[in-house]
Parts: C-alpha cells; sequence; structure tokens
C-alpha cells in the first residue's frame, strides 16, 4: 500500500539530500509498525529554528523553538487506529492523517549532541511525530513510557540504531 508523504522546505536548500527518502521510510515504519493498513496522507515541512519557533508560539503558546511539532487531523486513540473514524481525502479516500515540522538545524545539533548523527535523529523525531499523528502522547510517565518503547521498536526495525 502506498502512503503519500508530501515533503517541503519552508526555508530553500534547508536539510539534506536524504531528508525527504529518510521521512518516509520512517513515516512507513512507523504507520507499519502500527498495523495501519489504509493509504495515508502525512505532510511534512522542515523549517529551521525561526520557523519552528513562531508555529510553536502560535499554535501552543510556547514562546522557544523545539524539534518537532506534529498536528493530527483525528482524535485517535493510541493503538487503536480506526480508518471509520478519520478524516479523509474527498478525491482518494486515502486517510488524512495530519503534519509534521521538523527544525532541520535542531535536528542535526541534536544528532550530533547524542552522538548518533543527523540520519537517526530524523527518523527519530519522523516516528515520534507520527506516533503523536496516531494519537500517542507522553505527558505521563506511563505513556511516555510506550512511546518510548514504540519508537525504540520502529527504529530497530529500520535498521537504526544508536
Amino acid at each position: 500500500m502506498e502512503h503519500e508523504i508530501y515533503v517541503s522546505r519552508e526555508v530553500k536548500n534547508l536539510g539534506h539530500n536524504n531528508s525527504a527518502a529518510l521521512i518516509k521510510k520512517a513515516v512507513n515504519m512507523a504507520l507499519d509498525a502500527e498495523g495501519v493498513d489504509v493509504p495515508c496522507i502525512v505532510s511534512v515541512m522542515l523549517t529551521d529554528d525561526e520557523g519552528i519557533h513562531r508555529v510553536n508560539n502560535e499554535f501552543r503558546g510556547v514562546d522557544r523553538a523545539t524539534d518537532v511539532l506534529s498536528f493530527p487531523m483525528n482524535e485517535l486513540t493510541p493503538g487503536e487506529f480506526d480508518a471509520e473514524e478519520c478524516e479523509r481525502d474527498m478525491d482518494t479516500g486515502a486517510v488524512l492523517l495530519g503534519d509534521m515540522m521538523i527544525s532541520v538545524p535542531r535536528c542535526e545539533a541534536q544528532g550530533e549532541e547524542f552522538g548518533h548523527g543527523y540520519e537517526r535523529e530524523i527518523m527519530y523525531l519522523t516516528v515520534h511525530s507520527i506516533l503523536h499523528l496516531l494519537g500517542y502522547d507522553h505527558m505521563e510517565p506511563d505513556e511516555a513510557a510506550v512511546m518510548e518503547a514504540k519508537q525504540a521498536k520502529a527504529l530497530e526495525d529500520l535498521g537504526i540504531t544508536r
């Protein structure tokens, strides 16, 4: 099954040549791992710290940059994906899963800081965001533990280790 994954850049020449391919691979793996068996549409905006700071402040009231933001189109229960409960594209019938925004400079810095590089970090942030689009959260310790385990498993499945 083919998911529609749109990757765009808010700032020209931002990111790495392989960013879109890495993001698409991570989206597909995360959706497969969650048993999502219908075509979905996901939009990803690569931006810089200024761009993500602006959006974080506007939509969440948080006046700082962050690494990734997720904007789910549906109110989903974690681990219970139900395509019938989701918004659909009127032309194709694909599930409109949502949007994500990734700060490339933050991704680069964290990849270096954690010692695993840009590729692992952008795939980690993508998987993290997909889990949010599927209803997962990490505000409570038990929720965080579930998300962390799912992220680790998806990265392992992608062959990405620390």
